[in-house]
């Protein structure tokens, strides 16, 4: 979700957004990942590679009502704390200088300060279809350190390739031109599910990261752009996953007009400060009509994140415990 420091001096002019780094379903257990638990992690979580795209006939109440029901599934399984807990998120800007698609080359840019006791790890390069390349390294960072550990990708807008390809590849029909795109955010996410589990990746939650993508514009037709985001949501939930949104109000009505999801929400507050970080979990900034769950803010090159009040007596909910 970071962005270069142009592109993030211009959103917070906008929006007072800073681009994220590039933004559990079991008991703690902080043994390595074998082969076999990897398994059967993917069975229990529903695989995307054997999973059933289910009922096409879910809208946005049912999708947020479904994400609630997922991410409830893991409470309890993390210590509760009575004050915030700080973390981080990182993605393909933190992976060594060079790697990742020409349009998103990585920057090497520094990992979480000590402070932090979680991370939201990025699974995209940047748009839909491109894998971070560094994620199972991330991953081993944030297991070596006993961290939590939770995901987001980023949600683009296809190409013309693309939707022909995808149109008919889901759960919707692709007689119309929102099914297809439909279709195409719900292959994305299935794309994205597929580099997490093979990158050992384990999170109740996957978050959506909506904004603007540099050099993959969204269209001009915020219902069309909508039809990509809802696709995206209905794959997490599809495959077992609580779901929330990573954004900011002026963003997110940007891309996607008046659509709202209802689901969870991490709020960013660009270069500011650990303070404005937690004011974004106040009313006054609800992107899309759901709960507060996380505010982020950008210090010294890194992506910041902060619990909001009373998350840190549910993390389980929102991260796995490596």
């Amino acid at each position: 979700m970071r962005r270069a420091a142009s592109a993030l001096a211009l959103v917070v002019v906008m929006g007072g957004v800073a681009a994220c780094a590039e933004p559990t379903d079991e008991a703690p257990d902080a043994e390595p990942t074998t082969e076999q638990t990897q398994k059967d992690r993917k069975k229990k979580k529903g695989d995307p590679r054997d999973g059933d795209p289910g009922d096409p006939g879910a809208d946005a109440s049912s999708l947020a009502n479904m994400a609630e029901d997922l991410a409830n599934e893991n409470r309890g399984t993390i210590e509760p704390r009575l004050e915030p807990v700080q973390g981080a998120d990182v993605s393909w800007p933190q992976c060594p200088k060079g790697m990742g698609i020409p349009e998103k080359q990585s920057k090497g840019l520094p990992m979480p300060v000590d402070e932090a006791e979680f991370v939201v790890l990025g699974l995209t390069n940047g748009p839909g279809f491109t894998p971070n390349p560094c994620l199972a390294d991330q991953v081993a960072w944030v297991e070596d350190r006993e961290l939590m550990a939770s995901a987001y990708a980023v949600a683009s807008y296809p190409d013309a390739a693309t939707l022909e390809k995808y149109s008919w590849d889901g759960p919707y029909s692709g007689d119309t031109k929102k099914g297809q795109l439909r279709n195409v955010g719900y292959q994305q996410a299935r794309f994205n599910l597929d580099t997490m589990v093979d990158a050992g990746l384990q999170t109740p939650v996957v978050w959506i990261d909506v904004e603007p993508v540099p050099f993959f514009e969204w269209s001009g037709d915020p219902a069309a752009n909508a039809a990509v985001v809802e696709g995206a949501a209905r794959a997490y939930t599809d495959a077992g996953y609580g779901i929330g949104i990573y954004s900011t109000p002026y963003l997110w009505e940007t891309v996607v007009g008046s659509y709202r999801l209802g689901v969870a929400e991490w709020r960013a507050a660009g270069e500011t400060s650990r303070e404005e970080a937690l004011n974004r979990c106040g009313q006054d900034w609800s992107i899309q009509g759901g709960a507060p769950v996380m505010g982020q803010w950008v210090e010294g090159n890194r992506d910041h994140n902060i619990t909001c009040p009373d998350i840190a007596l549910d993390l389980g909910k929102w991260f796995h415990q490596y």
